[in-house]
């Protein structure tokens, strides 16, 4: 479903892309195959509330662990996929630090298995017109705030 949400995003953009809908746990494609990938990681939804207000009540604290090691795998093979210099932006619609900078700063230092070598790129001038977009480099949207869901963005450079 997202994958259909993406491409019709993408409609009538020009330049050369690919939507690819696949187990990112086991990828179908060689390390360093794209220079572009968007990880949209499964999560708690705690970021959706005002719109799924009864998922507040199907949640546990320990889904919050259940969810933390896929989140790093998955971010972990975003990057392998990437050549160096390429770009991964990693989304999720939680704020919980658990499934935003903590999952990007546990792959970026390697607990979550072999490091890769990345860096954070400041996401916040790609949201012109955005307010209230914090210290970055990454990017926590709030409903009270943005009128959205509460997103999480962090952009990461394959460094080598």
């Amino acid at each position: 479903h997202r994958a259909g949400l993406v491409a019709r995003a993408l409609a009538g953009n020009p330049g050369p892309y690919q939507v690819i809908t696949a187990d990112g746990t086991r990828p179908a494609w060689r390390p360093g195959s794209f220079d572009r990938v968007l990880v949209d990681v499964p999560c708690t939804g705690l970021g959706a509330l005002r719109r799924r207000p009864e998922a507040r009540w199907r949640r546990r604290p320990e889904d919050l662990e259940g969810f933390a090691p896929l989140q790093r795998g998955l971010l972990r093979e975003a990057l392998n996929a990437v050549r160096v210099g390429g770009v991964v932006g990693y989304a999720t619609c939680s704020p919980h630090l658990a499934e935003t900078r903590a999952v990007v700063d546990d792959v970026l230092r390697g607990r979550a298995g072999t490091a890769v070598p990345a860096e954070r790129i400041d996401a916040r001038p790609l949201m012109p017109g955005v307010p209230a977009l914090g210290d970055g480099p990454d990017v926590q949207l709030w409903p009270h705030l943005h009128g959205t869901d509460a997103m999480y963005l962090c952009l990461l450079r394959r460094t080598g």
